[in-house]
């Protein structure tokens, strides 16, 4: 901010939460739940709460047992028990039944659509006292003289892409507080740039992700089953790609369909969106959805690495929770459970301590790690193929995880082999009838929106590395790696060949700024209640 700007507008808050999806709001709850006269304030980018929140999601209801008793007779407005798993390996024509592993048998569970879910936690948590201020992107971190954390900086909107005021304009605001808990899900930006600049990550393995795309269905009568769970792996990934697909029947003829591809995979010609719908059409799926109308779709990136890639979750004036600290499980395909677990812990630990220090210490001695800890060689057991990771999956099960030994995971963006060194892959994809025809139609489902002339939140570190490297050596990745056609290589008759970024059709997956091999891609939040409004994933 320059000398001549006008002063930042200050709020004082006793504990300020980035994120309202359930990690942050467990917390802001259990916070007033033990400390009633907490000033507790959560911020939340999208235009309301839920409205960012993608997720399968079948959910374990232990912890929210715990935190809202009773919560069963006033359920969230999805909420469909399970009735039966069925999990099988799928060939490009056929289908095999496998048996369940222990961990995705879901007897207990319930199906909800997640982003409903935060908004129906929403309400409780501001009848207690918690402010929710939907709408308001933290930008920024603000910082105290002594180098700790002291709150966010809610940034300034009505900008346009030059910085400048447009004619509507809302000078950012700093809310201030002790601590600050970072709730931000997957690759926050905020929680990016902590983790470096305090080294939380110096003593853990890199973090990997995979990119989750969904559909919500409103399929052809009789179709659905209501409670009904479906996982699949095998076809259309090759054997050295790891990923699968997930099919929950809810209630109301509909149906939720995604597809999750590991971002480690190697083909710089690979797209995840085109492997989602490949898989729709195979001769077991397809029948489902003939007849049946798209209602919404997105995408999001989910954490992979488990223990090894657990970074340290507090420092300074601040901790992190959730998918922000990545606490998926991922061979039970949940996290929600750990997300609220550890919002109830950080809740806790701070209304106890009244500071963060001490919480990572708190969290590796709960049930969160331990619940990681005991399956974490199972991703990076597939670094070596499908086949090898079954066996790896099957020890670990069998043993519990107690065996003396822990894999490595490596860097998501470190994977991709160049052109010249890349093995044909023959991927005998057919064509396609099923809607969205295209990534860009895909954009419409997301219901997804930004102001055309604000500044563009992802940033271009170096552009002629795009160009030049990136394009020579990989064919521009980024083109076929976002699941909604942001990155668009045009030529120009004057510039030559150039990236042009259609920021506008961002979902807030993150899956550029991991997957780029050149790390050139950087993703900060846009203007406050700008891009998808999810309905219903």
């Amino acid at each position: 901010m320059s000398d001549t700007a006008p002063e930042r507008e200050v709020m004082e808050y006793d504990v300020i939460i980035v994120g309202a999806g359930p990690a942050g709001l467990a917390c802001a709850i259990r916070l007033k739940q033990l400390k009633q006269d907490l000033m507790v304030a959560v911020i939340e980018k999208g235009a309301e709460v839920g409205a960012h929140i993608l997720s399968g999601a079948v959910i374990e209801p232990g912890p929210l047992d715990e935190l809202i008793p009773g919560w069963r007779e006033n359920p969230p407005p999805t909420c469909v028990p399970v009735e039966n798993d069925e999990i099988a390996f799928l060939t490009a024509r056929s289908r095999y039944r496998i048996p369940t592993p222990p961990q995705q048998k879901n007897h207990g569970n319930f199906i909800v659509s997640l982003g409903a879910m935060c908004a129906w936690l929403a309400p409780q948590a501001e009848d207690l006292g918690v402010d929710i201020f939907p709408g308001y992107a933290a930008a920024g971190i603000r910082y105290t003289d002594d180098g700790a954390v002291g709150g966010v900086i809610i940034g300034d909107m009505g900008l346009d892409r030059d910085g400048q005021p447009k004619d509507t304009y809302l000078q950012g605001i700093e809310i201030h507080a002790p601590v600050t808990i970072l709730a931000e899900g997957c690759r926050g930006h905020l929680s990016k740039e902590l983790i470096a600049r305090y080294k939380l990550d110096a003593a853990s393995d890199p973090q990997v992700y995979g990119v989750g795309i969904k559909e919500l269905w409103q399929v052809a009568p009789g179709k659905c089953s209501p409670g009904k769970v479906q996982h699949s792996i095998g076809w259309p990934l090759d054997s050295s790609t790891y990923g699968g697909s997930f099919i929950y029947h809810m209630d109301n003829d509909r149906v939720a369909v995604g597809f999750v591809t590991a971002l480690d995979y190697t083909d710089p010609e690979f797209s995840p969106f085109e492997a989602f719908q490949q898989f729709k059409h195979h001769p077991s799926v397809k029948p489902l959805f003939e007849g049946g109308e798209i209602l919404s779709g997105g995408a999001r990136t989910i954490v992979e690495g488990g223990a090894q890639s657990l970074p340290r979750v507090e420092m300074p004036g601040a901790l992190l929770i959730g998918d922000a600290a990545g606490l998926l499980n991922l061979p039970k395909i949940k996290g929600t459970h750990q997300a609220i677990r550890s919002g109830m812990l950080a809740a806790s630990h701070v209304a106890d301590k009244s500071s963060a220090e001490g919480f990572d210490q708190a969290l590796r001695a709960s049930e969160i790690y331990a619940e990681i800890h005991k399956v974490r060689n199972v991703r990076p057991g597939f670094n070596k193929g499908l086949w090898r990771g079954l066996m790896t999956a099957a020890i670990e099960t069998v043993t519990l995880g107690k065996l003396p030994r822990t894999l490595q995971n490596h860097a998501d963006h470190s994977s991709l082999q160049k052109l010249q060194d890349l093995e044909p892959v023959d991927r005998p994809w057919g064509e396609r009838d099923l809607p969205p025809r295209d990534r860009l139609a895909s954009v419409y489902f997301a219901n997804t929106a930004h102001e055309e002339d604000q500044p563009v939140h992802l940033q271009i570190l170096d552009p002629d590395v795009c160009t030049s490297r990136c394009g020579e050596e990989y064919n521009y990745p980024c083109t076929r790696f976002c699941p909604v056609e942001v990155y668009e290589i045009v030529e120009d008759a004057e510039a030559g060949v150039r990236l042009q970024i259609n920021a506008a059709n961002c979902v807030h997956c993150k899956t550029c700024d991991i997957k780029d091999p050149y790390e050139v891609i950087n993703w900060v939040t846009p203007e406050g209640g700008s891009g998808p409004n999810y309905q219903n994933l």
